[in-house]
């Protein structure tokens, strides 16, 4: 019998069980009376309005019972199916009324069901307990004189193997827990409301605040670089020019005071905000706070629209369910949140001084104030090269030449002189001076050689007029176009060298950096703590889940059905030697003397009666035990599994395609449940919600999962959740539903393929009344849903009942028995039990 049926752990709607008979039905009770028993039944959850008992009892105590079945009904109104176990040698069944129809009915079983055949018991009780057959075996009884019936039955079940079904569960918790991942350096996409935190924008409400207003301290010292940076800029425009070096622009400009004043305006400005950042610790600035940065310059607004601290653990939910959604391991979404966390987390205005460094620093400012010299005309070579061609050029002019060319070299020394002078590296004053060279010396020397040789050439050569004069005349052009080149090229070189438009972009990136911290390290603290501290307490919430996930998988595979040897000595429990989980060793369905009266033999039915092995998780029932829990098989000489009945065909699948993805599936829906009841929590204490381990509510959820991969292989939903697309069962075991629907279909045509349960000297107590047998064909609903579809059932009859859950199908004959075997007892006559 699986945990669907068990005390302790029942489903919702399906039968309570009530075990009744001497020794008990589960060894957990064995020790318990039957008042206790009836105690525990009465206490099980139920549907209002749907009260049902499913009672295993020995078929002598009935009657001695009467008062327990009574107190069955002590709540209300209460429906019960008994399952009266007999002893071979009975010929008679003594009831009371209250076990009588419509609120109640009788199966007797004949059959040897005691001792160790007890096992064989447990899969009808799976098939009773399911509260669609439930209902339907209780009419049945109630259309039966007596309300008592002898069931005659054939059970095809469908599971998975030991093997598979360990694997499947290894593979669910593997790809729900998923290994340990470090932290990413990306976190991917984020809701909106996130996504204002993680990076350094500024919400479009805020697009026009003046954060820096003029009237301020840091305000005016902004302007105040902002003039200095004009007016260097604009001095620069007037020197570099014909003007700078012939007009007296470049007399009067005083660029190395621009700079200089530029410097320490942009000092003042830098030492404001760097003042500015030392006063917020990482919180949302107090009122008091405010008034400081004020006194600063800086102005604050009020809270933009964009953000609240109350949408932060929403979109964090949102967050968390879509990755989960996306059936990302829980640890690497934890590793995501914890990267969230990180880069959420507010480290205060005071960490934005090492980027203020960085923008502003002493390099930047040592470049502005550095006293460079002004260099122009080249390498002194050059510049002597240069001139020394031009005063030839001039001096062709044959006679004049002797003066004309080293008038020429003349003229560029006097030029090179001038630019000296007035280099935009000094002051008008005197008081900054760059120094520089011009190359005077280098252009005199150079001019007059050149004119000099040029000047014999021409004589020599006797050129006309003509050739000279237009000869003196380029060159002197030439030597006055070219000083202008070299002024020009040299005041930009210099420019280059100080940057002063480099404070331009510094005075950008310093505004661009207050913003930026007025808004996320300011405005946004409260936030931003809000939100990592949330994805933080997540993250603890999710690696403290898949510790627990991964703890539990690990365990030994546990008998679901509590049926485990005690170790000698010891008390440990360890599986029956030689038996699947928890079968019973010795059981023979032939071992019987009368076996083969059962009727004929149904091998040859697809799958074979006795091809299946034990029956799963089947106990021993009763305290006649020939293999006593003290003394189990050797390792060394296992007994082999002992077969099935001829009434039970099984078929073990190695799992189907869907198996891992629907037991990961109900364990992510079962997590994201999980942490639904805890996001109040973390919105109201985000700090200490992660810290509040959630164990036993994933362990129950892990183990609800695992009793339902026991019972049917994860077919039926979790409890409170619609069926929905959820796979059928060929999809979750790998075994193929058409046997089943083949068995319906012959029911009616062949009633010889039910066996019944009782022997063969039992026979002439049942009716042969035609038509008096009633019947029960039951299927789970998921054997006929999914990629089969309905074809293989286009020939069902419509009295089929279609479960909501199990892994059994068949077939349920209710054959009365001669009036003159059931006697009523309307009075008890047995006393207390």
């Amino acid at each position: 019998m699986s945990d669907r049926t068990t005390l302790d752990q029942p489903v919702p709607g399906h039968a309570v069980l009530l075990d009744l008979r001497a020794g008990g039905y589960a060894p957990s009770h064995a020790d318990a009376d039957a008042e206790a028993a009836v105690y525990r039944a009465l206490a099980a959850p139920q549907p209002v309005g749907e009260r049902r008992f499913l009672v295993v009892d020995d078929a002598d105590r009935l009657i001695a019972h009467q008062r327990l079945y009574e107190r069955l009904s002590s709540y209300g109104p209460a429906q019960i199916v008994c399952l009266a176990v007999g002893a071979p040698g009975e010929r008679t069944l003594r009831r009371t009324l209250t076990l009588g129809p419509p609120p109640a009915g009788v199966l007797w079983l004949l059959d040897d069901f005691r001792g160790p055949d007890a096992g064989a018991l447990r899969p009808l009780v799976d098939v009773l307990a399911t509260p669609e057959v439930f209902d339907a075996v209780l009419r049945g009884l109630g259309r039966i004189v007596n309300g008592v019936a002898v069931p005659s039955v054939r059970i095809l079940e469908h599971d998975l193997t030991d093997e598979a079904r360990a694997r499947a569960w290894r593979q669910a918790i593997e790809a729900l827990t998923g290994p340990d991942v470090p932290t990413p350096a990306s976190i991917g996409p984020v809701p909106g409301e996130l996504a204002l935190l993680l990076d350094e924008s500024v919400p479009r409400s805020l697009a026009g605040h003046a954060w820096l207003p003029a009237h301020g301290r840091a305000g005016a010292q902004l302007s105040a670089c902002e003039d200095a940076l004009d007016e260097a800029i604009e001095g620069h425009a007037r020197v570099r020019g014909a003007a700078g070096l012939f007009g007296a622009a470049g007399r009067d400009a005083d660029l190395p005071g621009d700079l200089e004043r530029l410097a320490q305006a942009l000092v003042r400005f830098r030492n404001t905000v760097a003042d500015a950042f030392a006063l917020a610790g990482g919180t949302r600035p107090t009122i008091e706070e405010r008034g400081l940065l004020r006194d600063r310059g800086v102005q604050l607004p009020e809270m933009p629209r964009e953000i609240t601290r109350t949408g932060i653990v929403p979109a964090l939910r949102d967050h968390t369910h879509e990755l989960i959604g996306r059936r990302l391991p829980l640890r690497s979404v934890a590793a995501r949140l914890t990267a969230l966390a990180a880069r959420t987390a507010p480290a205060g205005s005071a960490a934005r001084l090492s980027r203020l460094d960085a923008i502003c620093g002493p390099e930047q400012l040592d470049r502005l104030t550095a006293r460079h010299p002004f260099l122009t005309g080249g390498p002194a070579p050059s510049a002597a090269a240069v001139t020394g061609l031009l005063a030839a050029i001039a001096g062709l002019w044959t006679g004049v030449g002797w003066a004309l060319g080293p008038a020429v070299g003349l003229l560029a020394a006097l030029l090179a002189q001038r630019m000296g002078r007035r280099r935009p590296n000094r002051s008008p004053d005197g008081r900054l001076d760059g120094g520089g060279s011009t190359g005077t010396v280098p252009r005199l020397f150079g001019g007059l050689a050149g004119g000099l040789a040029g000047a014999g050439a021409g004589s020599w050569l006797g050129l006309p007029l003509w050739v000279g004069a237009p000869a003196f005349a380029v060159a002197t052009i030439a030597v006055v176009l070219l000083a202008l080149r070299d002024w020009t090229r040299g005041v930009d070189d210099w420019w280059d060298r100080a940057d002063p438009e480099g404070a331009g972009r510094v005075l950008k990136e310093i505004q661009a950096l207050v913003v930026t911290t007025a808004v996320h390290d300011w405005l946004f603290a409260d936030v931003r703590h809000h939100c990592s501290d949330g994805a933080g307490a997540v993250a603890r919430l999710l690696k403290g889940l898949a510790a627990t996930a991964q703890a539990h998988g690990g365990k030994e595979d546990r008998d679901p059905y509590g049926w485990e040897t005690p170790a000698p000595e010891t008390g440990a429990t360890t599986p029956a030697a030689g038996a699947r989980r928890g079968e019973p060793t010795g059981w023979d369905w032939d071992d019987s003397a009368d076996g083969a009266g059962y009727g004929a033999d149904h091998g040859s039915w697809p799958g074979g009666g006795t091809s299946g092995g034990a029956w799963p998780g089947a106990p021993r029932f009763g305290g006649d035990d020939p293999h006593p829990a003290t003394a189990p098989a050797p390792p060394t000489a296992p007994t082999p599994p002992a077969p099935a009945p001829k009434w039970l065909e099984r078929r073990y699948g190695d799992g189907g395609p869907a198996l891992v993805d629907t037991l990961n599936g109900d364990l992510v829906e079962g997590v994201v449940t999980l942490l639904d009841t805890c996001w109040a929590g973390i919105e109201r204490d985000p700090g200490n919600a992660g810290r509040a381990p959630l164990d036993r509510q994933m362990n129950e959820l892990l183990d609800e999962t695992r009793t339902r991969l026991e019972r049917d292989a994860a077919a039926s939903p979790p409890p409170g959740r619609d069926r929905g697309e959820r796979p059928d069962a060929a999809r979750l075991t790998g075994v193929a539903p058409e046997a089943v629907a083949r068995l319906i279909a012959a029911a009616d045509d062949d009633p010889a393929l039910t066996v019944p349960l009782c022997g063969p000297e039992h026979l002439r107590l049942l009716t042969h009344e035609p038509g008096a047998v009633r019947r029960v064909r039951f299927v789970p609903e998921t054997m006929r849903r999914g990629t089969t579809g309905d074809d293989i059932w286009r020939g069902a009859v419509e009295d089929v009942v279609w479960t909501d859950s199990g892994r059994h199908a068949g077939v349920l004959r209710l054959v009365p028995l001669r009036a003159d075997v059931v006697r009523t007892v309307r009075e008890e006559e047995g006393g207390a039990p």
